[in-house]
Order: C-alpha cells, then structure tokens, then sequence
C-alpha cells in the first residue's frame, strides 16, 4: 500500500506543477485490501450456497444474521399478539391479530391513536421490534418492543430516550426520521440492501436481495463464484478467490475486522456498499473516540458497535480479529467463560483468584445487592469480560459490550471522571475505594495512558500539544487514536504541530490522511492548495472528497488548470455522497454548508431549512441559516433565528455570541455586551467570544473589563492570533511597550510563519 501511496502523491505533484494531469485510478487501487475486483458478479441470494455450503448454512440458520429482518408471520413474530394490551404515560396500546395479519393500536402522527398493520419483524435477540409501512416508501419502527427473554413488552422510550420530551414533532418520536428504517437501520439488516432515495420527492424505493443477512452480505455477490464452482477441476482458477469479490481468507487480521466494519461500526456513510472497496474508508468514515459517543479515555458511552472500540485495543494491534471469539456463521462465541480469553492468555496465570481477585461460582463467599437491584456474589467479577469488557444496555435491554478490552482504572476515573468496571459493580462505593484495592492488588505503578492527554488538549491545556505529537508520530498508539489526537492538534497553531499535521498527509494509513486534511491549515491560499491539491487524487474516497470539500472556498482562478479539473471532478463525487444521506438532518446540514460554500445561497438556505425540518432541535443548522440570512441582510429573520437558539438551546453560547454581534452592528452596546457576558459562563466557551467582549468593553470606555477579558481569553487559547495580536495593539494604543513586549515575543513564538508577525518591533 505504501509504494502505490507514493505513486499518487507523485503523480498529483507532478500534475499540479507542469498542469499535466493522468490519474490512472485502476493502477493506483490495485494494492487490493482484502477484497478483488469482479465487475460481472451479481446477487443471485443466499439460497444458492447452501447445497455446496451446508455446514455454514447450519451454523447460519437460527442466528441473529438469520433473524436480522423477516416478513412478519407467525413463525417470525415473537411478540404476544393475543389482544395484548400495554400502557405507558397514560396511552393503552393494543397489539392483536385479524385475517392472519398483525396490527398495533397506538399513538401515531400527532400523537393520534390510531391502527397500524405490522409488516416486518426486526431482530431477535434480546429485543425485537416490528416495521410499520408510511407514505413514500417509509417505513418506520415501532417504539415498543417485544423483549425477547423475559417475554414483555417495554416502551423504548422509558429506557432509551428517557431525558426526552418525545412530543411528536421531536426528531426522535417514532413517526419521525429518527426512527426511519430506511435511513437509520436496513443497511445492516438485509443482503445488498439499496436505499434508494430520492431527493427531489422526499420518497424511498428501497430494495434488497435477502431480507435477512445471508451469504453475499459479507462475502459480496455471488454468481461468478457459483460459475467458478461449476467448472471442471483443472478448469478453475486458483487466483481468483475462487470468484468471491470479497476475500475472507488468507488476508491480515485489518482486513478482516473491516470486512465486519460497514455493519459493526459507528460511522457515516459515502454512498451505498458495492463490495469493492479497497479500504473501510472507501465507502465511510468512522466515529472516532471522542465526546459525547465515547468518554475522554476511548470508553463507548453511546453505541459504537464494536469497531470504534476494538480498533483502540491492544488485542487488534497484537492483530487478533472478530474470527478469533466469535463464529463468523453463527455468531456464537467459540468457547465460554474465560476458555475464550484462556486460548492465547495462560490460565494458570489469568484465570485464577491471584488475577482477578473474585470468587468463582460455588465457593463461599459474601453477597450484595447493588443500585439496580441486582444481588452479586460469588461468579460475578470472576470472568475476565466483567473487568476488562465492562457492558452497558442499548435499546433498552440489550447489553453489550466494550470491547477495547482495557485495563480497569480507577486512578483515570478520579482523574478524568471516567467509568471503571470497578465501580460498575460496586456502584455502593467510591472511585478511591476501588483505587486502594487495585493499588493494594496489583501495585502503584500504572502507565501512562492516551486518555490524559486527550483531556488535556481537549481543554486547551498549554503545553499538551506535545503529548499528541508523542502519540501521532508513534506506531505503538492505534491508528484509530493517532487520527483522534490529529484533530485535538488543530487547535495548537505551533509549526511542530502544523508539521505534524503535514506529514500526516502522506501517512499510508487512510484515517491518518483523512483527519489530516480535515485539519490542515497554512499560511496562506497559495501553501493551501499546493499542499491540499494532490489529496484529490487520494486512492480512498473519504479522503479525496475531504481534500475536495477543503478546496471548495476557493475560487476557478485560484487552481491550474489540471488541479481545478479534478477539484470540480471529486467536488461532485462529495456532493453525491452528501445527496446519499439528505434523508438524515446532518446531510441536509453538509448539503448547505456545501451550496454556501460554493455561493448557491438559496440551495444553502432550502437545505438548512429542510435539516430543521428533519429535527427542529438540530441547533447546528440554526446557526448557519441565522448566520447565512445575517450576510444577506435579513437580519430580522437572523434575530429571530437567533432568538430561538437562545430559548430552545440555552446551553448553547453561539446563540448568544452570534445575537451579541448582531446588536453590536446596530451599536446596541449594552445588549451585546450582557449577551457575550452570558455566553462566557457557558461549557465550551469559543475563544472568539472572550475576542468580542473583550473589544465591546474597550469600544465603551471599560478598560480594565477589556484587559482582564483578553487575559481570561488567552488562559483558554495561549497562541490565539487574535487575541495576542488584540492585546498588543491595546497596549501600544495606551503608548504601554512595555506591557506590549510580552505579547509581541509570544505572537513571534506562536506564529513563525507570518512575514507581518516577525517584523513587529520589541
């Protein structure tokens, strides 16, 4: 993969200064990451593998793959249909059966009982839910689901969305698009499944293959593997993964984790699956393990679907894979208890009281009950899941679990207000309990982990830059992590870290070069484009299409000719990939931001309003439709827009910043000022806020407000440009060099690069 990273780069520097342009894209992705090329092969159904494959087909049968969706039946409905009745906030919902069909009598558009027939089953275990057919094409998931092993209903609501008002015009009541099969959930439940939808009508045609998900799901269509099977012996290949498209042998443990990625991972798609990506990121872009999805330390906190979590631990670095635990056709764990972990850890070591340090099932020992009520003793804590995969319950009642298989850390949770399974279990007693224990177990010395550093920059800490380049710069830290600690670095303007950032544009690793052009910044538009061109021409989607987005504030003239042909190539490749997930708010929300970037202002305004449409607590959106309709004039609609931030999201310090500079055009002083104030009190305060307060005080005679702001500001951000360069000119506009000099050292230590910086006088 590095020697065809290195042709790209070549060729598109080449491209970019001679304005000859050839990307022969065949060549360049011909480094084939686990899977190969075989354009005729089509879906032909998982029916067609099983008189060849019937021990998979066997292992198969009964999963939770096998049950992933179903046409609802009596044999695929698990829930009680038997004129059940359920209540919940009051409402009796009703669940019954007539002429062999089944339907549900329950809340619906506008909170209006009504009757709706139940079309598919969803899942299976511990939950099953059931699908409701909508207009256009949608269908929609019920909110209450059967639970499956102790054979009740439950209200996903009471469990699940539990802060929520879930009135029916919140984005997450079930009528909504939160809850819209089509979009939030089929891609993993069904074979070839293709969403289908279709902007211009708001409507869906979505289809699949198998309702389920069958063979070709993870091993890619199958009718050249069928014709492959049919040929005489010595008439079959033996270089063409016996006609497979996706190759699932013979690859790199990488590999094969991420051929389990486009389902089991938390991530954003680029457009619909074809099986013939080269890398995950040739059709997405993961979450990385930042806040609020995981905690600060890497720990999931929302779902990430094991990728995210996997992918940090030192299990995927020592290059274990998913097909280690767990059956790939049956999904089954391999062994049970610690036999699993004991197939590559010793047990006589491991799995003994010494280790973990908790009695094992039959042996005496002292019990509790804990906050959720359940009683623990003796067989709990002994499994090495329960320390090192801590669970945590999604949908309800589903538990899953971390799996970043860490260390538990209490000292980290002290410090960084982190969870430890300690703690999960002993939910009676304190964090410093459960560090005197592990202290007194297993001694003091503990190492040095990312999750301090990734605190520290994620606060604006001075000096914890260097931390991050320690972990960017070094193969020991997953990649995964690497790529966190590129986008903490934006925010620390030093030439190490831009450096760093530059030379994580040529990483081999795709999720490294991807974070990179995301937070690459230079001196000036020409550094900009020279650097930034040749990523157009990255061999991964995600990448270029990054690289494209970066590019699009600049104009026609700004490129040669050879850059700007394939800027406006790659533009539309993103503007695709953008239109594939319009149906989610957060595409609405990148549609605008990309027609405002290109300066279709009333493309960027339809698509800001149809995000709000989507889900009208989607702030993000406000605020650049308040700040589009701001540069256009309308400044009625922007204070209106702006008040609402302010009354809907009050935890949010852009309504009162963006409302402050508003009132500060219009010289309504007092104002701007109480709302920046206010503003300044909230969590994530914006540096630019201490910026603008700090010149309102100095504009209105409040000197000492002025100097006392900008200093409370630089605490926050010590290299700001801004800052550093307001206080220096307030200074010297108070003939006070002295009390300049300082600021003007900094400006010259923080910002190197600036011609008009290094020739300020000291």
């Amino acid at each position: 993969m590095t020697t065809n990273l290195r042709s790209w780069k070549i060729t598109g520097l080449v491209a970019t200064v001679v304005i000859v342009l050839s990307f022969p894209l065949s060549l360049l992705l011909n480094h084939n990451h686990g899977q190969l090329r075989t354009p005729a092969a089509v879906f032909t159904g998982g029916k067609a593998c099983i008189e060849c494959h019937q021990k998979e087909y066997r292992l198969w049968k009964g999963s939770d793959h096998d049950s992933a969706m179903a046409v609802a039946s009596d044999t695929s409905v698990k829930g009680d249909f038997n004129n059940a009745q359920f209540t919940f906030n009051g409402k009796t919902s009703k669940f019954y059966k007539r002429a062999g069909k089944f339907y549900v009598y329950t809340e619906g558009p506008g909170g209006i009982m009504k009757e709706f027939q139940i079309t598919y089953t969803f899942g299976i275990r511990p939950l099953q839910q059931y699908l409701i057919p909508f207009e256009n094409g949608k269908y929609q998931c019920l909110p209450i689901a059967w639970n499956t092993v102790e054979n009740k209903w439950f209200h996903m609501a009471a469990m699940v969305y539990k802060p929520e008002d879930l009135k029916p015009d919140n984005w997450l009541y079930w009528t909504n698009q939160a809850q819209n099969w089509n979009s939030m959930c089929a891609e993993c439940h069904s074979t070839n499944l293709q969403k289908n939808y279709d902007l211009s009508t708001k409507s869906y045609h979505t289809t699949w293959q198998d309702i389920n998900v069958n063979c070709e799901a993870c091993h890619g269509p199958g009718s050249a593997h069928i014709e492959w099977a049919r040929l005489p012996d010595l008439a079959r290949s033996q270089d063409n993964n016996t006609g497979l498209l996706v190759r699932t042998s013979k690859i790199t443990s990488r590999q094969y984790v991420e051929s389990c990625a486009p389902c089991h991972a938390r991530r954003s798609s680029t457009g619909p699956y074809d099986y013939a990506h080269n890398e995950f990121l040739g059709f997405a872009i993961p979450q990385l393990p930042t806040r609020p999805t995981y905690y600060i330390d890497g720990q999931f906190k929302d779902e990430d679907y094991e990728y995210g979590s996997f992918s940090q631990s030192k299990m995927y670095l020592k290059e274990v894979r998913c097909g280690d635990c767990h059956d790939p056709h049956s999904l089954k764990r391999k062994f049970e208890g610690n036999a699993l972990c004991t197939q590559c850890h010793r047990a006589d070591e491991y799995d003994t009281f010494n280790h973990h340090m908790h009695k094992s099932k039959g042996e005496t020992g002292s019990s509790f009950v804990n906050k959720l009520g359940k009683k623990l003793g003796p067989g709990d804590g002994n499994l090495c899941r329960d320390c090192h995969m801590p669970g945590r319950f999604y949908m309800g009642v589903d538990k899953r679990y971390d799996h970043s298989l860490r260390i538990p850390r209490p000292d980290l949770s002290i410090q960084l207000g982190t969870p430890n399974a300690c703690i999960n279990c002993h939910d009676d007693k304190t964090d410093q309990w459960a560090l005197q224990n592990v202290n007194k177990w297993y001694g003091e010395r503990k190492k040095a982990h990312y999750g301090t550093i990734l605190a520290e920059a994620s606060s604006g800490k001075a000096g914890a830059d260097s931390g991050l380049l320690r972990i960017i710069n070094s193969n020991l830290y997953p990649e995964i992590i690497r790529a966190t600690a590129i986008g903490y670095l934006s925010t620390y303007p030093s030439v190490k870290a831009q450096d760093a950032v530059r030379k994580a544009l040529n990483d081999p690793d795709p999720l490294l070069r991807r974070e990179a052009v995301e937070n690459y910044m230079a001196a000036d538009s020409a550094g900009f484009i020279r650097i930034l061109a040749p990523l157009l021409g990255d061999p991964i989607k995600s990448v270029r299409i990054e690289a494209a987005y970066r590019l699009s504030a600049y104009r026609k003239e700004s490129f040669n000719e050879a850059q700007y042909r394939l800027f406006r190539k790659v533009l539309e490749e993103y503007k695709s990939s953008l239109e594939y997930l319009a149906d989610f708010p957060s595409g609405r929300y990148n549609l605008g931001n990309y027609y405002s970037k290109t300066n279709d202002l009333p493309k960027a305004e339809e698509n800001y309003r149809e995000a709000i449409a989507l889900d009208n607590l989607f702030y993000q959106a406000k605020i650049n439709l308040a700040i589009l309709y701001y540069q256009d004039g309308k400044m009625e609609s922007a204070e209106k827009l702006f008040h609402n931030l302010i009354i809907n999201h009050p935890e949010v310090p852009e309504g009162y910043y963006y409302l402050a500079l508003l009132y500060g055009e219009q010289k309504r002083y007092p104002e701007a000022i109480a709302l920046l104030e206010t503003a300044s009190i909230k969590p994530g305060t914006n540096p630019r806020i201490w910026y603008n307060l700090a010149l309102l005080y100095q504009m209105t005679g409040q000197n000492d407000k002025c100097e006392a702001t900008f200093m409370k500001g630089l605490r926050q951000d010590p290299c700001n440009y801004d800052l550093l360069y307001a206080v220096y000119s307030f200074y010297m506009n108070q003939n006070n060099r002295g009390k300049a000099t300082p600021f003007i050292v900094k400006l010259k230590s923080c910002f190197p690069g600036i011609k008009a910086v290094q020739e300020l006088q000291e």
